[in-house]
């Protein structure tokens, strides 16, 4: 197979709807450009929302892209559990949700430093094999622990069984794991922000043209911009 295209470069903020998988997003994109195409962090299939796509001979920027903070926006369903913390698991275990002052000591507990067990259906490695594949199975492994940072974890809405959550974490961080120290799982996931990049500004991947790229001038300026911004607020 011949090498894929240098040109165009640029990076593509893409919103992903629910469905189909990130790989598949990708493959959508490199098909429109002609281009070597890489992602910034992948999305469930169930999750919607902002990935960022290096095209080109932009994609040398990844690992300036991969460890950015994230936005999600997500509503958690406290009354069943599922086997990978999301809906397109088995459930099971139902229970009674808990009430508001109680949901609220559990959320308490989950921002800033926190440490939680990473999800079986995760991508994670166990004995060189990605999880998600045990569980599959129906093999069960327990499960390592991740530390990560909750910056902002806020309530948008409750309704006694659902809650919604606007949350802001460093990168690595396991929304669905946050959902499942709460006794639910995640009904729906949207990733709203990536660094300094707003899903405000992308486009489905259905409409996605290579004017629609981001030059890499442009990228890392608001990099080094969202960077000073960062500075700033540790030194506060």
């Amino acid at each position: 197979m011949p090498p894929r295209a240098l040109e165009p470069a640029g990076v593509a903020l893409v919103d992903k709807p629910r469905g189909p998988s990130s790989f598949a997003v990708v493959a959508q994109i490199r098909r429109a450009t002609g281009a070597r195409t890489g992602h910034a962090g992948t999305l469930d299939p169930f999750a919607t929302g902002l990935l960022l796509l290096l095209s080109g001979r932009t994609t040398k920027l990844a690992p300036c892209l991969v460890g950015l903070d994230k936005r999600y926006v997500t509503e958690i369903d406290l009354t069943r559990r599922t086997s990978t913390g999301d809906p397109e698991g088995e459930v099971v275990e139902f229970r009674p949700p808990p009430g508001e002052p109680e949901l609220h000591e559990r959320l308490e507990r989950l921002r800033g430093e926190i440490e939680l067990p990473i999800p079986a259906a995760s991508a994670v490695k166990i004995g060189g094999e990605r999880a998600y594949k045990l569980a599959r199975r129906g093999v069960e492994v327990e499960m390592p622990v991740r530390r990560s940072t909750v910056y902002a974890l806020d309530v948008i809405a409750y309704t006694g069984e659902r809650v919604t959550l606007d949350l802001h974490v460093s990168s690595g961080t396991y929304v669905r794991s946050i959902a499942i120290a709460l006794g639910g799982h995640c009904a729906t996931l949207r990733r709203t922000e990536v660094g300094p990049f707003s899903v405000t500004d992308a486009v489905r991947p259905d409409a996605f043209t290579a004017e629609r790229l981001l030059p890499e001038a442009d990228v890392l300026r608001r990099l080094e911009v969202a960077r000073a911004g960062a500075d700033l607020r540790s030194s506060a």
